[in-house]
């Protein structure tokens, strides 16, 4: 008899892929344990708490009295005040971060510019609370230092002409600091993803610029830039330190109402509170759906 087959036997349990042991797989597991603790701890736990108490009274009692009162005036006042910030921040700081991060990418600036600017965006997009409060209100403050340059030197008095730091659009205008570095570092792996080989058989269909942007980049590019600017739009919406301490609670927000409800002496309803929290959690995690969405979108395109 022949040994061929033995051979061939032989060679295909070599060639076949050996079990791991179960020691090596419970180590590669070990890496990812504080991730998933991290998650438990501080999103999934807290999410229960917020969602048990929101169905509980200042005795303990069940109730829906707290999810009744959302529909209060104020409290949907307070909603869309912050709907507002979160959408003008979000177009804001998204055409701006956009042409930036278009200029060092696409753009002809040289790569030292676009070292500087990833830099600089990525501390700026982590800078915010009661450090980017007190900077605004020591440059565009009543006595800060832009205000008081423009008032001695050129006679111009920007709070005689309407502007206010501590207004509706004085804290959007704050909240650009953070909202366009954001959108610099989320929209510059999209702009470089656009492959040569797409301008250059659009310019030999006789394409100009302008076509090749609006009938090929632009379309391609839209899924990350309004993901990007839905997530801007849930950067802010969930901001609280910097509007409290450079308005001091007189913009009529939710993070703000919130406080106010759990921690404050008059308006004390810790379970509207948690209602309140509870329809951010489900603002947010609708924006963050919608993102993810239109990222896996965007990236079947960038990977052809």
């Amino acid at each position: 008899m022949s040994s061929k087959p033995n051979a061939e036997i032989v060679q295909t349990k070599r060639d076949a892929p050996q079990a791991r042991p179960a020691m090596a797989r419970w180590r590669d597991w070990l890496g990812v344990t504080p991730f998933f603790l991290f998650t438990f701890l501080f999103i999934v736990l807290p999410s229960v708490y917020l969602l048990v108490g929101a169905f509980r009274d200042t005795r303990g009692q069940i109730t829906l009295k707290n999810f009744v009162g959302l529909f209060a005036p104020e409290i949907l006042s307070a909603y869309w005040v912050t709907i507002r910030i979160s959408a003008v921040t979000a177009l804001g700081g998204g055409l701006l971060g956009f042409m930036m991060a278009y200029a060092v990418t696409v753009g002809g600036l040289p790569r030292w510019v676009r070292t500087i600017l990833l830099t600089f965006s990525g501390v700026a997009a982590n800078f915010a609370g009661v450090p980017l409060a007190f900077a605004f209100i020591a440059t565009l403050g009543r006595t800060g230092m832009v205000t008081v340059f423009l008032k001695t030197v050129l006679g111009l008095d920007l709070y005689d002409q309407g502007f206010s730091l501590y207004s509706f659009w004085g804290l959007s205008f704050t909240y650009l600091y953070f909202q366009f570095p954001l959108m610099v570092l989320t929209i510059t792996p999209a702009l470089d993803g656009l492959k040569r080989e797409w301008r250059e058989a659009a310019e030999n269909l006789g394409a100009s610029t302008f076509q090749y942007w609006t009938r090929v980049a632009l379309p391609i590019l839209m899924p990350p830039i309004l993901g990007a600017m839905i997530l801007l739009f849930g950067n802010s919406f969930g901001a609280y330190a910097t509007a409290l301490s450079l308005t001091g609670g007189f913009i009529n927000l939710v993070t703000i109402v919130i406080g106010s409800q759990i921690k404050g002496d008059i308006l004390y309803n810790p379970g509207l509170g948690y209602a309140l929290a509870v329809g951010m959690v489900i603002v947010m995690a609708t924006a963050m759906m919608i993102y993810f969405a239109l990222r896996r979108r965007s990236e079947r395109w960038l990977r052809q």
